[in-house]
């Protein structure tokens, strides 16, 4: 055999050797350590993924000393709580909160002078609609709530509360008698003193 042919025999020997032995360390390190590495690896994952949001949300101690807003939303009663960002000059943010079920869902977007744009998700995720109104001089703040698709536009009428002023009660919507309809009878004890009810208070009598 020659030298150069020898060399060359020597050489892919040692090259085999050297690839299968870094082949058996690499199948060894795999066999001793899996659960390592699977721990390893969640670990990682875990301090990468931000934390999960708890449904139904809750009020978010972010925004506790914002500004709150309190009327109506369509027909029932919110408070909202809006404040700016951080990060962002023409950006806010915040939550509003249904009084009668407690239903919180944020809102994030922008004011540009007395123009309010914001959109709204009830899960921290998924965009549920969105926000179109102004803010008048007196601090109130009236518009439209709408789906995503601008569909189902209904009407918010909120004013500002001062801080540490409690939420007014709730009041039922007063609807107009439909036409032809008859107004109830003046209850019993009323009828009996002599007290009949006008314009709806009770606490007036009327002249025979």
């Amino acid at each position: 055999m020659s030298e150069s042919k020898s060399i060359g025999c020597v050489a892919r020997g040692r090259g085999w050797r050297h690839g299968a032995a870094a082949v058996l360390l690499m199948a060894a390190a795999g066999a001793l350590l899996p659960g390592q590495a699977w721990a390893q690896s969640d670990a990682v994952k875990e301090l990468a993924a931000p934390p999960p949001i708890q449904l139904p949300l809750k009020p978010s101690p972010e925004f506790a000393k914002f500004p709150r807003y309190a009327g109506t939303l369509g027909t029932r009663q919110i408070v909202l709580r809006l404040g700016p960002k951080t990060d962002d000059p023409s950006g806010v943010h915040g939550e509003y909160q249904y009084t009668d079920t407690g239903e919180v869902i944020l809102i994030a977007g922008d004011r540009d002078g007395d123009t309010l744009e914001v959109e709204e998700s009830n899960d921290g995720t998924h965009i549920t609609g969105n926000w179109v109104g102004k803010f008048a001089a007196d601090g109130t703040l009236a518009g439209d709530r709408m789906n995503v698709d601008d569909s189902d536009p209904q009407p918010f009428d909120l004013k500002a509360l001062a801080a540490g002023q409690p939420v007014p009660a709730p009041t039922a919507a007063v609807q107009p008698p439909a036409a032809g309809a008859t107004r109830p009878a003046a209850p019993a004890a009323a009828a009996a003193s002599g007290a009949n009810t006008v314009n709806g208070v009770n606490n007036l009598t009327t002249g025979e």
